[in-house]
Formats: structure tokens, C-alpha cells, sequence
């Protein structure tokens, strides 16, 4: 449990806020139409975008069927998924191969029903502009972070400027885009055990996204990418959660706590039988962690008290 009494899991507002300005790219969906009207029928592709305001903006190339979908009806949703990168995915489907079914199906995600409004020519400058900072922006941080941080980002091999990496494709390439405004009117949250939650749109809108969103997905790779940092989630499972586990990987993070997909020994059979079962765990930080920095630290100090806890267990 965090410190103070409050409570180590999200909302599902904070949740929705935090795929969203973890990712930055998603599925668009807008009803498909010809010269007489709507059909009914959706059409989908696989787009870009960056969210300024709470508002997603998405830039879809210029020959997409979107953009005349959109001239007739302008209604859609945008589907997102948390960052699941690395090894993660290949990982789960080879469990479900053998048989194994962990307690985590799929990345949970977010999708929004609401208007797509396409932007023309002084409205599309200006989520340029802002594209344009924000990338700026998450590249002088990354310029400052310390060793031990950028020694986790540059372990992923998505490398430790991703997000901003991919976004800048879109403001150098020379394919033609048009720029579109996403004004949500629902959120779905939909859970990675298939559960759905709608939620509450004010409540998203007064919600901030996590302060860790933007280098979630290279925070992940890079710890499921290193041995020795996936040694330190296993001394986690084994310390904070008393469970006795002989291999993990990091599932999602967030300034509140870890989920962890953990290889643990299973409860005793009627043969007297045991067996390692892979189970996800939510590992709790004792404090907010506003900060990649904060995060680091924790996660060192974690793994030191770990070390000790099991020193003073064996004696040694």
C-alpha cells in the first residue's frame, strides 16, 4: 500500500488517460460511405496521433477512406492499447500454446465513441505546433535523465526515444496527411481479463495522464530486456508478495506500482504435488513515483531491501 493509506491501483479514468498518452498509434473506426449516404458498414485502419487537451488528434494520409467517410457521417471511435512491447506478446501466445493460460489474455485498452473533425489549414498548423513541443520537450528530458535511467530506456530495444522517434516520422515524411480532431462523447475501459467499464466522461477529462506515460513503453522493454532487472522482478514476487517464483516479466508500470506476470509454485494438489503456474501481481510502491528518476530510485531501493531481506532469511 502506498504511503498515507491511499490506494495502489488506478481508476479506470487514470487508466484511460494513461493508454492514451502511453501509445501513439491506434485504430480509427468511421462509418463507411459512396455518393448516397452512409452504408452502415466500418472501415478501420492504423493510425498516429498525440493528445493535446484530452482531445486525440490523428493524422491519417491523405487517400485514407476516412477522409470521405468523415464528409458524410461524422461519427467514429478510436481504439487504443496499452503498450505491450518486446517479448510480451510472442511470450503470452507461446504460454497459450502449451496449454497454459494466464491470468492476462490480452493488453487491456481504451476505445472512444465520438466526432471526427477533420482540420484545415490555420486549425491543422496548430496540433503541428504542439507535436513539434512535445517532442522537443520529451527529448530535453531524456538529455537530463541520469545513468541509471537512461541505462534502463537504452536496454529496450525500441530505444529510449520511441514515442517521440515515430512521431517525428509523421512531421518528415513526405507522404500528405490530414489532421483530425477526435471529440470523444464515451470511454470504454475494457480490462485484460476482457472485463468493459464505461467511463465517466467528466471524470476523464478531469483527470491527468500519469507523469511516466510518455516512456512507459521503453520503461518496459528495457526492464524485460535485461536479465539482471528481470532477476529483480523475480526478488520482488519472492519478498513483497511472499511468493515463491523462479521467473517474471514486467506487464505495465505506472507512478503507483508494478504488474508483474510471475512464474510462481502453485498451491499443493491432492497428490501432494506442486507445480509453477504463471500468475500476474500488482507489486505496490511504498510512494508515488511523479518522476522517471523517482521511479529508478525506488525500483533500485526495492531490489536492495530484496538482497538484505533474503540475506538475513538464509544467513548468509
Amino acid at each position: 500500500m502506498i504511503k498515507g493509506g491511499k490506494t495502489s491501483v488506478l481508476t479506470y479514468a487514470e487508466k484511460c488517460k494513461n493508454i492514451l498518452a502511453s501509445n501513439w498509434q491506434g485504430y480509427l473506426n468511421t462509418v463507411k460511405a459512396d455518393a448516397n449516404g452512409s452504408k452502415g458498414e466500418i472501415y478501420t485502419s492504423k493510425v498516429r496521433y498525440f493528445v493535446k487537451r484530452g482531445k486525440p488528434y490523428i493524422w491519417v494520409p491523405e487517400n485514407d477512406m476516412h477522409n470521405v467517410n468523415t464528409m458524410i457521417d461524422e461519427r467514429g471511435s478510436f481504439a487504443v492499447a496499452s503498450p505491450f512491447p518486446g517479448p510480451l506478446p510472442s511470450f503470452l501466445n507461446s504460454i497459450k500454446k502449451v496449454g497454459i493460460e494466464p491470468i492476462m489474455q490480452f493488453p487491456a485498452r481504451v476505445a472512444l465513441m465520438g466526432e471526427v473533425l477533420p482540420l484545415k489549414d490555420e486549425k491543422a498548423r496548430l496540433p503541428r505546433d504542439s507535436l513539434k513541443e512535445v517532442i522537443s520537450s520529451e527529448r530535453s528530458m531524456i538529455e537530463k535523465f541520469s545513468y541509471s535511467v537512461l541505462g534502463i530506456l537504452n536496454s529496450s530495444r525500441l530505444g529510449a526515444t520511441c514515442r517521440g522517434d515515430n512521431l517525428q516520422e509523421l512531421l518528415d515524411s513526405d507522404k500528405r496527411y490530414v489532421v483530425f480532431k477526435f471529440s470523444p462523447s464515451s470511454y470504454m475501459y475494457f480490462d485484460s481479463n476482457g472485463g468493459t467499464h464505461e467511463v465517466d466522461l467528466e471524470e476523464v477529462h478531469a483527470t491527468k495522464p500519469d507523469p511516466l506515460s510518455s516512456h512507459t513503453m521503453s520503461l518496459i522493454d528495457g526492464i524485460n530486456q535485461s536479465e539482471v532487472r528481470r532477476r529483480a522482478l523475480i526478488l520482488f514476487c519472492i519478498t513483497h508478495l511472499n511468493k515463491n517464483a523462479k521467473d517474471a516479466y514486467l506487464l505495465s508500470i505506472d507512478r503507483k506500482g508494478l504488474d508483474v506476470l510471475g512464474k510462481v509454485l502453485g498451491t499443493i494438489r491432492s497428490d501432494g504435488s506442486r507445480e509453477y503456474q504463471w500468475r500476474e501481481f500488482r507489486i505496490a510502491f511504498r510512494e508515488e513515483a511523479h518522476t522517471v528518476e523517482t521511479l529508478c530510485r525506488q525500483l533500485v531501493e526495492m531490489e536492495e531491501e530484496s538482497l538484505k531481506s533474503i540475506s538475513n532469511f538464509s544467513g548468509i
